[in-house]
């Protein structure tokens, strides 16, 4: 049992740094593979376990005798294999795996630089790791001040400023691609988060009112389509027959398995398809047909250059208040790991000091109890904060450290 022996905090995954969409595709976990995924971590008693799957990255972190078995769930529950892992993987423990996490948490490891659509995929994998009951305080007082320091980075700096997601950048390509883009018909194909910001764009950055919208699950798309009435909605039925009438199809279902394919389109169709999925939902044979151009996420995040510039100089402040959210939570960590034995401490010294003042009473004539014990205590506080300062030293080792405090004080 994982419980029972000594674990480290760590955080292993795949992304966009070093492999390419259809390889994350392969470790991409779906919301059921993830729910699966933190219960067999509860039934195997891992400590706390929390999973990050986004079209950028597949993440786990959690507390593990040893890395491979945070891999080995990965695997167990993705298409992806442990020697396929090793070679396009990240590893981090401790230290390093919790400044990886405040990285993620503040767009500086998003393919595009300052993406915050990750604060929201961050808190909404904490809460289903809360409710499968994986979490523990430190997970919840790590995630929460990665989430301040998010906060903090957004609203003090323009890490954020400009291009801020691959739904924007989607836009932006019909934009820069399509001369006559507000005449041409859209068909967005998947209403997740992914579809809905990019709906939400098309409506903000073009003059378009030709978008039409197609969610597999209808009644998303009825709720979303009352509340946005330039979007026309149409059925999973007539899905072939909107790709006949469009000009660009956008595609954000996220599934497991391309939802287009060349059935869904004539060969002699000229379109333009923007796949905003992972792992990738448009089939690649769709380029066979000479009409067809087709775009994936890793292609889409190239047009942002011009935003990464300015934001690239955002970054020292970014890290600069990464540094004292991670301090903060440190200090926390370490008041949390040493208050017990420096409590156990103080209450060793209380009884030699007792001891020693029951022992002076019946030895010395007109002992004063009084000063002795004033006198004492004043000597055990200085010790104590002297033992306190000793322990959050950064050259201290913290472990050795208790471990003589209990031998000598067998506290």
């Amino acid at each position: 049992m994982l419980d029972t022996v000594k674990t480290h905090f760590y955080n292993i995954g795949v992304s966009y740094k070093k492999a390419d969409a259809n390889t994350r595709g392969k470790f991409s976990l779906s919301k059921e593979n993830q729910a699966a995924l933190l219960e067999m971590a509860k039934e195997k008693h891992f400590e706390a376990v929390f999973v990050l799957s986004t079209c950028n990255r597949t993440e786990i972190c959690g507390f593990a005798e040893h890395p491979y078995q945070l891999i080995q769930l990965l695997c167990h529950f993705s298409e992806g294999s442990v020697e396929e892992f090793a070679s396009i993987s990240n590893v981090y423990k401790n230290q390093e795996a919790i400044h990886h996490l405040f990285r993620i948490g503040t767009g500086l490891e998003s393919q595009i630089l300052g993406d915050y659509e990750i604060v929201g995929q961050l808190r909404q994998a904490f809460k289903l790791a809360k409710t499968h009951q994986t979490t523990n305080a430190y997970l919840e007082r790590l995630v929460n001040s990665v989430l301040q320091a998010s906060k903090k980075v957004k609203n003090d700096t323009r890490l954020s400023s400009g291009t801020t997601s691959v739904s924007y950048a989607a836009v932006q390509y019909i934009i820069k691609n399509l001369l006559d883009y507000n005449s041409k018909n859209i068909l967005v194909f998947g209403l997740g988060k992914m579809g809905k910001h990019t709906c939400k764009n098309l409506a903000e950055y073009t003059q378009n009112k030709s978008v039409c919208l197609i969610n597999r699950t209808e009644e998303k798309a009825v709720e979303f389509v009352k509340a946005h009435r330039t979007i026309r909605k149409s059925v999973l039925a007539e899905l072939n027959q909107e790709i006949e009438k469009a000009d660009v199809l956008i595609v954000s279902t996220g599934a497991n398995k391309p939802t287009i394919t060349k059935e869904n389109i004539s060969a002699d169709k000229e379109l333009l398809i923007l796949d905003l999925s992972m792992p990738e939902n448009v089939a690649r044979e769709v380029t066979n047909y000479s009409g067809v151009s087709l775009v994936n996420v890793d292609e889409l995040s190239k047009i942002t250059d011009e935003t990464l510039v300015a934001r690239k100089k955002e970054i020292p402040k970014a890290e600069a208040i990464i540094e004292k959210h991670k301090l903060e939570f440190n200090d926390w960590l370490n008041n949390r790991r040493f208050t017990p034995a420096i409590t156990a401490l103080k209450k060793s010294l209380e009884t030699i000091k007792n001891d020693e003042i029951n022992f002076h009473r019946k030895k010395i004539t007109d002992f004063d109890e009084n000063q002795a014990e004033q006198l004492t205590s004043r000597f055990i506080q200085k010790i104590t904060t002297q033992f306190v300062k000793h322990l959050k030293d950064e050259e201290t080792s913290v472990s050795q450290s208790l471990e003589v405090i209990h031998k000598v004080f067998q506290s």
